[in-house]
């Protein structure tokens, strides 16, 4: 009979099997129930809170007036705009931001077992970002819309792919090689988006301001065209997650244990670039929630993908809502790039729940 090598310590161990219904799968069952209330409750909070202070009462009422059959109006026309309007679409565009990075480092963190992995760890950063300047210096527009959405996603994907085509060996997929495929692909990506901002005059003021991230422009448009692939690619995610929890196992006992390696890949792969690109193509590649927020779940609820992806899609909606509506009313009138904030606050927070939880989960 052969022997049971365990996994390298270096790794993140399989998560324990847990029996259905037991004390703990209630507990994480709870949990997950409890933050999706509590995001219901921040996204009111958050619709309330700016320079026309909104009672929480009038924000339920103005909501519940948009059900059918329902005939309320008991408040000014220009409080339903700032509701509906403004502040609502800029929530709930901060919300599937939030969701798509952390649910896609959370991905990343998995697939290549490595604790600092994060969404933009093989050029989605770096080829959003070449896209948006390249947008930015253009001259035109296609029919009245402005191509830096267009061109970051495009970016986006462009640079993956390529990283994708120099790590393929054959059928197969070497994690290490993607990474670094991934680097040195970023830095020579960076290199031109650094020379076209030199170049870019009176245009770098919005190229910063894009490159640290902003909800300040966001409407109901842009939230209708990254809901879909985020929202999608987030639930399909979800599905991986067992193949997730054996993939922790080296790739040669995953494979035994009948998990076709390769294919996972690729598909997680696809799913956490296309929801990662959905999410910068409009507001901007804000680092730091694809880190934190994983990390932050997995040092609390453990390292079952079972319950840290769906815990982690309503954590990283929570946090990135908290920190753009910090963004937008700490220093009022003046607008703070969220990029700032997640990085103030998440740092902190971060390293506070390594300092205080014992068990280790990697």
């Amino acid at each position: 009979m052969t022997s049971f090598n365990p996994p390298d310590t270096t790794t993140m161990p399989l998560p324990e099997a847990t029996p259905a219904y037991s004390p703990r799968w209630r507990t994480r069952l709870y949990s997950i129930a409890g933050l999706a209330l509590l995001l219901g409750v921040v996204m009111v909070v958050a619709s309330a809170m700016g320079s026309t202070h909104i009672p929480i009462g009038t924000i339920w009422e103005v909501l519940v007036s948009q059900l059918p059959f329902t005939d309320i109006h008991a408040w000014p026309d220009a409080t339903e705009t700032i509701i509906l309007d403004i502040r609502l679409p800029r929530v709930m565009l901060a919300g599937l931001v939030g969701a798509a990075l952390a649910v896609a480092g959370a991905t990343y963190q998995g697939l290549f077992r490595n604790p600092l992995a994060d969404p933009y760890l093989i050029g989605v950063a770096q080829g959003a970002a070449l896209g948006a300047v390249v947008g930015f210096l253009l001259p035109w527009s296609v029919a009245g819309l402005s191509l830096i959405p267009a061109l970051a996603f495009v970016g986006a994907l462009m640079a993956v792919a390529v990283v994708y085509s120099i790590a393929r060996v054959g059928k197969t997929l070497p994690v290490t090689t993607l990474i670094l495929a991934g680097v040195a692909l970023g830095a020579f990506l960076g290199s031109i988006t650094s020379y076209l901002m030199i170049i870019s005059g009176e245009r770098l003021h919005g190229i910063i301001a894009w490159l640290m991230g902003r909800f300040s422009l966001s409407n109901w448009e842009q939230v209708w065209m990254i809901a879909a692939p985020c929202v999608i690619g987030v639930v399909f995610i979800w599905l991986y997650a067992r193949p997730l929890n054996v993939m922790q196992l080296d790739e040669e006992q995953a494979q035994q244990l009948g998990i076709n390696v390769e294919r996972v890949k690729l598909i997680l792969l696809v799913a956490a670039t296309l929801i990662t690109a959905a999410a910068v193509s409009f507001v901007g590649t804000i680092g730091f929630v694809g880190i934190i927020v994983p990390h932050a779940v997995r040092l609390i609820w453990g390292p079952d993908h079972r319950f840290l992806l769906p815990l982690t899609t309503f954590a990283g909606a929570g946090f990135l809502i908290l920190a753009d509506t910090a963004a937008r009313t700490m220093l009022a009138p003046t607008e703070i790039p969220v990029g700032v904030i997640t990085a103030f606050f998440g740092a902190p927070f971060f390293l506070y729940l390594l300092r205080h939880k014992k068990r280790a989960v990697f």
